[in-house]
């Protein structure tokens, strides 16, 4: 999508530094981090919120939190947070699907 700053980001059209990169995601970390370490782990494919999944979509969740659990490790992550925010009145701002790693909480 033309407007999704994450898509922007996957195009290079916005610079980031990614942690991780496979054939379906890519990680970087948060501009406005919410702990010491924050990841977004971003599939390759835009979809706008888990609430606008398909069935053909369940596979892509389950990756997103092994990429998560492959990041801690090479972060040497000894206990972190997962999360997904699911629409506006669940937190999220950038609609296109994505997965927080987060860990070291203040």
């Amino acid at each position: 999508m033309s407007d999704c700053v994450f898509c922007k980001i996957l195009n290079k059209d916005i610079p980031a530094e990614f942690i991780y990169e496979d054939e379906e995601c890519i990680a970087f970390r948060d501009i406005n981090p919410k702990a010491e370490t924050h990841v977004l782990i971003v599939p390759k494919e835009h979809i706008d919120s888990v609430m606008e999944m398909s069935d053909k979509d369940e596979k892509l969740i389950g990756h997103l939190v092994f990429a998560a659990k492959k990041i801690a490790e090479k972060l040497n992550l000894s206990g972190y947070n997962l999360q997904f925010n699911v629409g506006k009145d669940g937190g999220q701002e950038i609609f296109h699907i994505h997965l927080h790693l987060m860990s070291k909480f203040a």
